[in-house]
């Protein structure tokens, strides 16, 4: 199997800015349906994550996203292999990667992404091995 992330990632990303109301990016992922949102400079940079989860809390729709993305990023390259980003996603315990080439946001891997490319391909164990028939032997006692 040949995947890379590129082939997995959801591409046109949307982004938000730190300074964007939580009421603003609430309403942005609901009506697009997703579930997490780079955050980004001035510069395009990823500075944070906001995902529905942070959104889900007494948060003031006033509030700016800043204070409640968070702020540890991870990113992965969209030429790397889903491997990879399963087992970045299992160790950090995140359901987002954001994806990148050449430093740019080109893309977003969900755990969901993953599942859907386990979905698709079915497995078969290599060098299974065969069950053999056993013989009705009758037991003396």
């Amino acid at each position: 199997m040949n995947v890379k992330i590129a082939d997995l990632m959801t591409s046109n990303v949307l982004t938000a800015t730190r300074h964007q109301t939580v009421g603003h990016v609430r309403t942005l992922m609901a009506s697009h349906g997703i579930h997490a949102l780079p955050v980004v400079d001035s510069d395009k940079m990823p500075v944070g994550v906001v995902t529905t989860s942070d959104l889900m809390s007494d948060v003031s729709p006033t509030s700016r996203v800043g204070t409640v993305m968070s702020k540890q990023v991870v990113t992965i390259p969209a030429y790397s292999q889903p491997r990879i980003a399963a087992r970045t996603m299992r160790n950090k315990g995140f359901h987002h990667l954001v994806v990148t080439h050449e430093k740019k946001i080109v893309g977003i891997l969900s755990t969901f992404d993953l599942l859907r490319l386990l979905e698709d391909h079915s497995f078969s164990p290599k060098n299974a091995p065969k069950v053999k028939q056993r013989k009705a032997t009758s037991r003396k006692r």
